[in-house]
């Protein structure tokens, strides 16, 4: 099912090649999904945004053509997928954040643009305001940067006997990774704890940022929020149990695959709000006056079994307030 997923998403391009060879074009209006993971890993979040599409009435294939971009982390490549989406004369296009959706907005000041986003759009420069955008972004936002401090204190009551802990932050997400270490540093000042930085922005960088957590005897690991993160959540979560590293992360996904925690909101349901924006504006609403949504549900998951693995007792308070307990 997986396999005939991948195979839709990358079949995607291919399909409107014919396009450009100066057949008819299609009379459905046509869709560009940029994304800076890789479709195998994101396939759920295309679903996502297919959901949110059907909602406001368009179903892919019937009456919408949807062209897959995927930099499979790769963010040079990120200018010519935009420019090859705008060369097909796409009506919208809808990009994760930061760097897609940065890279759209520097290439076009017309074709609407719906973002998924975990920072505040305002300070990013992507919008003037939540309730009057301006310009051809909006989108939707969670509060998945803002909640990063309190990861760092939920992290705290696990191991309160941690003096230091490390941050995972991506090297090369110039735009917010300043950002993300200077907030939740501050966070572990308040609570005493020192913070080792760490940095990765490829897969094999991960076994590097692990030594470096034995040799320093960190007591936890904060994983900062970030689009390569998320598709990496597997891997991180085994690598944290093979290390016997307490790990927090911000989305569900980590826990699932074994991590020892996740704080934050959803992505999914993150992904279906931008399908029913970009339907709405195929509809023909202006961008300018849709406010940015803000997903607020924020959920605590516990991984009962990783716990009792790394020999940790979750406190009673803190299983009280989970919204989900793995076992």
């Amino acid at each position: 099912m997986i396999r005939r997923e991948f195979i839709r998403l990358l079949g995607g391009a291919a399909a409107a090649w014919p396009l450009v060879a100066g057949a008819q074009p299609s009379a459905m209006p046509v869709v560009g999904f940029l994304n800076s993971e890789s479709p195998e890993l994101f396939a759920y979040l295309a679903r996502a945004f297919r959901q949110g599409l059907s909602q406001s009435g368009y179903v892919e294939g019937e009456n919408v053509t949807i062209e897959y971009r995927w930099a499979s982390g790769r963010y040079d490549r990120l200018p010519a997928l935009v420019a090859d989406l705008i060369g097909r004369q796409v009506a919208v296009i809808a990009a994760n954040s930061p760097a897609p959706v940065m890279a759209a907005k520097a290439a076009t000041t017309t074709i609407p643009i719906v973002f998924a986003t975990g920072y505040d759009p305002v300070a990013a420069g992507l919008v003037a305001s939540l309730a009057r955008p301006g310009g051809n972004l909006t989108g939707v936002t969670s509060l998945t940067a803002e909640v990063g401090p309190k990861r760092v204190e939920l992290l705290h009551e696990l191991v309160p006997a941690a003096a230091s802990i490390a941050l995972l932050v991506n090297s090369a997400a110039v735009a917010i990774r300043e950002t993300i270490s200077t907030d939740l540093q501050a966070a572990a000042r308040k609570l005493g704890l020192h913070v080792h930085v760490l940095h990765a922005s490829t897969e094999p960088d991960f076994d590097t940022v692990f030594a470096t957590l034995a040799q320093l005897r960190a007591g936890g690991l904060v994983i900062g929020s970030d689009p390569f993160f998320n598709s990496q959540s597997e891997q991180l979560a085994d690598l944290a149990i093979r290390n016997a590293v307490p790990a927090v992360y911000q989305y569900r996904e980590f826990a699932a695959a074994g991590g020892l925690m996740s704080y934050g909101g959803s992505l999914t349901d993150m992904y279906r709000q931008v399908g029913v924006y970009t339907g709405r504006i195929l509809k023909g609403e202006d961008p300018t006056y849709l406010p940015v949504q803000q997903s607020t549900k924020v959920e605590l998951i516990l991984n009962l079994k990783t716990a009792k693995a790394l020999g940790l007792e979750i406190p009673p308070s803190l299983l009280a307030r989970a919204d989900e307990v793995i076992e």
